[in-house]
């Protein structure tokens, strides 16, 4: 079953998925443009259902902006899917098809570009000088052109691909385009 929000209606039983919520979704991947709220839903979610939260962020990033080498970063992320319970947040899309296949829901924050954008800005503010909570530690907080550049672009080069593995899994998934309509459907909990 596939479940996708779509304006102001559920296409798909609403109901079933709010029903499992509550007692069976147990491996739950949120993905979405830089800046649109993966790690603070996460972070939401993780302590209304009681479930681990794993950043992938913090498992691809070594202290200074250093990417991890691509075979360690695989065998992190390999060591957290084999675990019963978890809410994975980040994109990453070399890892998604592998991600989804352990995942039994995804979550797509769908949000406006000059969203994110805004909300990386503020970002940049508020941890100006430190690393974020969801960050390796010792990555100061920034936004170089490289990632506006991606986020600008995500709409166009990244969101096609998204929706298209999405529907074509096995794997229940929900799009949210605004934060009001996630926070009425966590509110629902």
């Amino acid at each position: 079953m596939k479940t996708i929000k779509n304006g102001n209606r559920y296409m798909g039983s609403n109901k079933l998925i709010e029903d499992k919520m509550k007692f069976d979704f147990e491996r739950i991947l949120i993905v979405g443009c830089g800046g649109a709220g993966k790690s603070t839903l996460a972070v939401e979610m993780g302590n209304k259902f009681r479930l681990p939260v794993v950043h992938l962020d913090k498992l691809y990033w070594l202290p200074n902006w250093e990417t991890r080498p691509p075979e360690e970063f695989d065998k992190l992320l390999e060591e957290q899917l084999k675990k019963n319970k978890w809410i994975i947040d980040g994109n990453y899309d070399r890892t998604f098809a592998l991600r989804l296949k352990y995942a039994d829901l995804c979550i797509f924050l769908d949000y406006d570009t000059r969203l994110c954008i805004q909300s990386v800005h503020e970002r940049v503010e508020k941890y100006r000088g430190t690393s974020r909570p969801d960050m390796t530690d010792g990555c100061e907080e920034q936004a170089d052109e490289e990632f506006v550049e991606w986020i600008l672009g995500y709409r166009t080069n990244v969101r096609p691909g998204v929706l298209e593995r999405l529907q074509n899994s096995d794997v229940p998934y929900m799009i949210f385009t605004t934060r009001q309509e996630t926070a009425n459907w966590l509110g629902k909990f």
